[in-house]
């Protein structure tokens, strides 16, 4: 197992980032919480919010608004590296955690997809394992994150440079639980 990298941050969305009606729509991330542990099964994330207290994300199967009915993208996942990309292109409103992945890891270099077809693995830093995740796909980028990180409306032209830098996983990939586990900030996760 090849290490990518430890976990820097977890979060949950509270609600969809983004409001409004198509092609109107607007990118918000006021409703990501930052938790310093996640509940990973197959059907989403639960962010530990206080003293037994847990969030539901917004894209679990059991969230009344769930953003994920099929399963098919109940974690996502980031590298600080990708980051680091995105702002040098995009500017400082980038930070860490801003497009709302469950789950942040700080990498070196570029994680693309053909990466992780084995799946990446959750660790404690004593070498347990907590949970795996089997990644699905790459999180396209959407219209309403690009304008947003582009600071709003902006020429056509633009917005498709911006949403074709974004993708091939730059703005993160979808996965789902392949078990159970409470993911905390500080682990490591390899290559399956």
């Amino acid at each position: 197992m090849r290490e990518l990298g430890r976990v820097v941050r977890l979060q949950v969305q509270r609600s969809s980032l983004k409001t409004g009606e198509k092609p109107h729509r607007v990118y918000d991330p006021a409703p990501i919480l930052t938790v310093e542990r996640l509940a990973v099964s197959p059907d989403g994330a639960l962010g530990e919010a206080g003293h037994d207290a847990w969030m539901v994300d917004v894209h679990h199967r059991m969230h009344p608004s769930t953003k994920n009915p099929d399963g098919e993208h109940g974690i996502s996942l980031g590298f600080t590296s990708h980051y680091d990309l995105m702002r040098a292109r995009l500017g400082d409103r980038i930070t860490p955690g801003c497009a709302g992945e469950n789950i942040l890891v700080e990498a070196r270099g570029r994680v693309g997809m053909e990466d992780l077809t084995g799946g990446v693995g959750l660790v404690t830093p004593d070498g347990r394992e907590v949970v795996r995740l089997q990644v699905l796909q790459v999180a396209h980028p959407c219209r309403p994150f690009s304008g947003w990180a582009l600071g709003g409306v902006v020429e056509t032209d633009v917005l498709k440079e911006t949403l074709q830098f974004l993708d091939d996983g730059t703005r993160g990939f979808y996965c789902v639980g392949a078990g159970t586990g409470i993911v905390s900030v500080g682990d490591r996760v390899v290559l399956l």
